[in-house]
């Protein structure tokens, strides 16, 4: 009977309003949570009966709604003074697990999907978020570089955890000197004063040393020759001496000619491809850079001053963890107060082809499904995902404005419906009465 189909559909209305109300209600709660997705209430008409028009009768379907997450429409960027507080410039989840999964380091930690985060270490050196959430990574090697790990697979992602009293170092393997001498100081009448410099590097234990370079002009002629003689400044050990003889064609004046090994013991060989001579400083090799012949960088010789203003070496002595930095790569780095930074973690980007398929879970969390698809860890900012962006945590997606617009509309809808229903009493009542 239709009179029944109207108080059907007018019952399913009130029914499909709730839920509507139940996700603004839902979505204006969370205006101020960082990285929630709001959701939506869709509504779908029923029909009943073969809905071919022309019917003679018709009766009330009534109405049906499904819930829908909107995980891939994220909100904006605001900034913070925490480094560990992540988010992402484009597509793509941080993974995380649950406080109870950071305790499993075998690689069976449960997988979570999380869009920002605001970490810090916990008592234990954990990277936690208030709600419990820890941040994985892949875990770099002790030089700081990451091996290639899996992208199909969280059996290599581990739950960060920092040691706090760890100390770092690296032994120098390089030393680039760069170093300008004066021209003048080989032409017939010059003094002939050497040129002392001591150049530091760090062995394999952090500790520092020093090689002492003695430069010594040839009064010429021949002019334009230099003898260079190192040694090691502990021990007094003699690692080598050079003679350096500089061109003065035009064009190329001023630019190693040519390097010979003035003591012929072979302590450490010059190489003109590299431009390097291999020092053994007991059993810690170091390539000592002073340039290639006819290019200019490391040892040239020009005008009448004398300057070693680009001396460098990549080594570092043992520093004290003071702070955390995330890159735009998503490299977690480690900062010592010697004013080196070390790799600790590379965090990869997880994405799904369905976002909207996850699972929500709580503490805007998420977790892959059916419909999400297979998961794929990538590089940060490779492929469709974004790049890391530190000291930054996502807003809210909830738009206060907009879904106080759909309570409006909601209410009238729910109230519209139950005058429907009130509307089917009267008459039922009046279809009663006849009876009298």
């Amino acid at each position: 009977m239709s009179i029944s189909s109207s108080m059907n559909a007018g019952v399913a209305g009130l029914r499909a309003n709730a839920t509507r109300l139940a996700t603004i209600s839902d979505n204006i709660a969370n205006s101020a949570t960082h990285g929630y997705r709001r959701a939506t209430t869709t509504f779908h008409s029923m029909v009943v009966g073969s809905g071919v028009s022309g019917q003679g009768s018709y009766s009330a379907g009534g109405v049906r709604t499904s819930t829908l997450r909107l995980i891939d429409q994220g909100g904006s960027l605001i900034g913070t003074q925490n480094s560990t507080d992540i988010s992402l410039s484009g597509r793509g989840f941080l993974p995380v697990t649950t406080e109870l999964g950071a305790q499993l380091q075998d690689g069976t930690a449960p997988l979570l999907l999380a869009a920002t985060g605001s970490f810090r270490q916990d008592a234990n050196g954990y990277l936690r978020d208030a709600s419990g959430n820890t941040l994985m990574g892949w875990p770099a090697s002790v030089d700081g570089t990451v091996p290639e790990y899996p992208r199909d697979s969280a059996s290599a992602l581990r739950p960060i955890r920092i040691e706090a009293n760890q100390q770092a170092f690296f032994e120098t393997t390089q030393i680039k000197f760069g170093v300008n001498l004066p021209a003048s100081a080989t032409l017939p009448g010059a003094s002939g004063e050497n040129r002392n410099i001591s150049v530091e590097f760090f062995n394999s234990l952090g500790i520092p040393g020093n090689i002492d370079v003695t430069l010594t002009p040839n009064i010429g002629p021949p002019e334009n020759t230099w003898r260079m003689t190192l040694e090691h400044a502990q021990t007094g050990a003699a690692l080598g001496s050079y003679d350096l003889v500089f061109d003065t064609t035009p064009g190329q004046g001023g630019t190693l000619a040519s390097v010979t090994d003035a003591m012929g013991g072979g302590l450490g060989d010059y190489n003109p491809s590299t431009g390097s001579i291999q020092l053994d400083i007991g059993s810690q090799p170091i390539e000592f850079f002073i340039g290639r012949y006819g290019e200019n960088g490391g040892i040239n010789q020009r005008g009448t001053s004398f300057s070693p203003a680009g001396i460098e070496q990549n080594g570092a002595g043992a520093g004290n963890l003071i702070g955390l930095m995330v890159d735009a790569n998503g490299n977690l780095d480690a900062v010592y107060d010697q004013g080196f930074r070390r790799t600790l973690f590379r965090i990869p980007v997880v994405d799904v082809p369905n976002p909207n398929g996850l699972t929500s879970m709580n503490s805007q969390t998420f977790q892959m499904s059916r419909e999400s698809g297979s998961f794929f860890l990538w590089d940060a900012g490779d492929g469709p995902v974004g790049e890391f962006v530190g000291f930054a945590l996502q807003e809210s997606a909830t738009d206060v404005a907009v879904e106080l617009t759909g309570l409006i509309q909601t209410q009238r809808a729910y109230s519209s419906n139950a005058k429907v229903i009130q509307t089917v009493d009267e008459m039922f009542q009046e279809t009663t009465n006849i009876k009298r």
